[in-house]
């Protein structure tokens, strides 16, 4: 296979990773819920969003959930939400009763919000949960989960291949199980979140072109060590400013709107791109990657600000989840970076890969700002 057709087919494997649901560039999927073991609650919020996949509840299709739609939904919803729910100790299946239904607010819009008492055979309280909502419609759905046993919380993360939640206090992993747990989301969130890998692509894009200058030299073309320094800090000062804002949101700080946060980020990548044809911004692509990375940071919280707040293990979590999106991070620039080095030294690559990839990325991330933005 030619340098050519190597380069193109690069270019068709991005276009079609980009061409994948628009939803991937969202904030992923999330049902939340909050366990009380005494007396036994528990509370679940589902996105309407998500309950629109499972039920009949717009009703007119205009993509807009009235309130009422909603109350006409209610006990649609409501079956729904309970056959996905399964609560059990040794004695048996404990029964759900409803106390309260009503309609939250979360940082991704609506949310339809139950609250239950939890009845088992014995009168004791329940020791496992099983989750099962959404999985077929959306294998990147979690259900985000927040325990309270006797004053003492921690946080889990229930997904499809770990659906079943030990309850008893006597199996609680503790902080070590709620960083791991978090690390991986953290990763996960990272590579599902085409935003950011595309924010990520433009940052490295200038050290893989053979005119590439060192921001520590004025000679073309540097080794392969000084690119990867000068990548380093790029990534570094990213790494930086996202970690800063993503405490400051997650510790509730700092509180942005989602939809207007969501927006900037959209509108940084293709700020980043046309930067990288014509650097109206500088040259300076640390100092972009740190200023837009602050926002990206309250994009990576909004997973954990509606779940945390106030959690005794929220800067557990909060550590493992950046620790998670730096690995991801890691991982895509391991794996990527050496790829279009080689390609950077083909004229190609450089006259018409680089073009047609930044444009293609600017017409993404303007179809997003106008797909986004509250104003639209």
């Amino acid at each position: 296979m030619t340098v050519t057709k190597r380069i193109w087919l690069a270019l068709l494997t991005l276009a079609l990773v980009t061409a994948s649901p628009v939803a991937l560039a969202h904030k992923a999927s999330d049902s939340f819920l909050y366990l009380d073991s005494g007396p036994a609650e528990l509370r679940i919020d589902v996105a309407l969003r998500d309950l629109a996949l499972l039920t009949g509840i717009d009703s007119n299709g205009d993509r807009q959930v009235s309130g009422l739609e909603l109350r006409q939904a209610r006990p649609e919803i409501t079956r729904t939400v309970e056959s996905g729910l399964t609560l059990s100790n040794t004695s048996g299946i404990c029964t759900l009763s409803g106390r309260e239904w009503g309609v939250s607010q979360h940082s991704d819009g609506s949310y339809a919000a139950a609250r239950y008492s939890i009845e088992c055979p014995d009168g004791g309280p329940p020791v496992e949960m099983e989750y099962n909502l959404l999985f077929e419609q959306d294998a990147l759905h979690r259900g985000l989960v927040s325990l309270d046993q006797g004053g003492q919380e921690r946080l889990a993360v229930l997904g499809p291949n770990a659906r079943t939640l030990d309850l008893s206090s006597e199996h609680d992993a503790g902080y070590f199980g709620v960083f791991t747990t978090f690390v991986h989301e953290g990763v996960i969130h990272l590579l599902i979140g085409l935003d950011h890998i595309l924010f990520l692509l433009v940052l490295t894009i200038p050290a893989t072109l053979a005119t590439y200058k060192s921001r520590k030299s004025s000679t073309e073309a540097p080794c392969l060590r000084a690119r990867l320094v000068d990548l380093a800090g790029i990534i570094t000062a990213f790494t930086l400013a996202h970690s800063i804002t993503l405490a400051l949101a997650a510790l509730d700080i700092v509180a942005l709107p989602i939809a207007w946060v969501e927006t900037v980020i959209a509108l940084s990548i293709g700020l980043a791109a046309l930067n990288v044809a014509w650097p109206v911004l500088g040259n300076k692509t640390w100092k972009l990657a740190f200023g837009f990375g602050l926002v990206h940071g309250f994009g990576f919280a909004s997973v954990l600000g509606d779940l945390t707040s106030g959690v005794s293990g929220l800067a557990v979590a909060l550590a493992g989840f950046n620790l998670g999106v730096e690995l991801g991070q890691l991982a895509l620039l391991v794996l990527g970076f050496p790829i279009l080095y080689y390609l950077g030294k083909s004229q190609v690559y450089r006259q018409a890969a680089v073009p047609v990839l930044l444009a293609g990325i600017g017409a993404v991330s303007l179809y997003w700002v106008v797909q986004r933005a509250p104003l639209f």
